[in-house]
């Protein structure tokens, strides 16, 4: 079964999105397709045309934020690509460190916004790039809690990006002037959760002040009584393996390549920060609201991480995301 070619903008968007809401859900493409009874490169062509509207979409809403907290950290993907034949899970994990592609995610915990999610080697340079990510869409001033795991390459990302040259005074009357210093800004905080494992379990947990103060930091979290910790960005990657059929730990459906895995990304990234609402969220009515036939009042008011952070006012459709028209803004240059 194929659409045809000649359905305009409108149809063809009506016509796969409950196709992508599939996706979205956590089918594979295989699956996908058993599901509508089509092939599975129709269903590649749905999420290829998809994920380019998607992207605009959260490019577009996703700018000027004002956060006070953010958690980063990063999950692996096996890419077919690095298959040699039929492999066993293990064997295929054994093989991260020499070819690895890791999925980056930054998310605020306080709105469970998903800020920031690309795909990369584990490496400084994709730390970078991961972290100039943040600060494109971070409103211009804005210095929030950085929180990530023992992984050292944050702490060279986020010092190359939230510094400044500063001149030290000079000490001695006579001899050469002291060098400036690049130092981090007075108002970065930022904090590490290192883990310890033994045998694949987990040992011991510690918390390491990197930029700041641990009173400073504290300060910032008393706001929601916690603690230094990066559980809510774990939750995440736990959902996007569920979301992601070609990520998850035991599936034998591994990624075909990366700009396949990009397509399912941006289409989970727009479907969690908009269209699937969080009971963590959920906002209690001030008069409670009934409800068709003999069912209980409506008491709360569901709510996406875009209305928790002031994104947007009401729950989407993946239809109406798929639909939008967006308009031309200035976007900031391709890393």
């Amino acid at each position: 079964m194929q659409f045809p070619r000649n359905r305009s903008r409108v149809n063809r968007i009506r016509f796969f999105s409950g196709r992508n809401f599939g996706l979205a859900e956590g089918l594979g493409i295989r699956a996908t397709a058993r599901v509508f009874e089509v092939a599975p490169n129709t269903v590649l062509q749905w999420l290829v045309e998809a994920a380019e509207q998607l992207r605009a979409f959260a490019a577009y809403f996703l700018c000027d934020l004002h956060v006070e907290q953010l958690q980063l950290d990063e999950l692996y993907a096996v890419l077919r690509a690095f298959k040699a034949g039929e492999i066993s899970e293990d064997a295929a994990i054994t093989r991260l460190d020499r070819a690895p592609y890791w999925v980056w995610t930054v998310m605020d915990p306080t709105s469970k916004l998903l800020v920031v999610v690309d795909i990369g080697s584990r490496t400084l340079a994709m730390a970078q790039r991961v972290v100039h990510q943040v600060v494109q869409v971070l409103a211009p001033g804005c210095v929030p809690l950085f929180l990530t795991d023992g992984f050292k390459a944050y702490t060279t990302a986020l010092l190359t990006h939230f510094g400044q040259w500063v001149h030290p005074a000079r000490r001695q009357t006579a001899g050469p002037m002291p060098k400036p210093r690049w130092i981090p800004l007075p108002e970065l905080l930022y904090a590490q959760v290192v883990k310890s494992y033994r045998r694949r379990r987990l040992v011991d947990v510690t918390h390491r002040v990197v930029f700041g103060t641990g009173q400073a930091i504290a300060q910032v979290l008393a706001r929601w009584d916690w603690r230094i910790n990066t559980a809510f960005v774990e939750r995440l990657n736990l959902d996007i393996r569920q979301a992601v059929a070609a990520i998850g730990r035991r599936v034998n459906t591994l990624c075909q390549g990366e700009a396949g895995l990009r397509d399912q990304l941006a289409l989970f990234q727009a479907y969690h920060n908009f269209v699937l609402p969080h009971a963590s969220l959920r906002q209690p009515l001030l008069i409670p609201e009934p409800t068709n036939g003999r069912g209980s009042v409506k008491l709360w008011r569901p709510c996406t991480p875009a209305m928790a952070a002031g994104l947007t006012d009401h729950v989407w459709t993946l239809k109406e995301v798929l639909m939008f028209r967006v308009p031309p803004w200035p976007q900031p240059h391709a890393v």
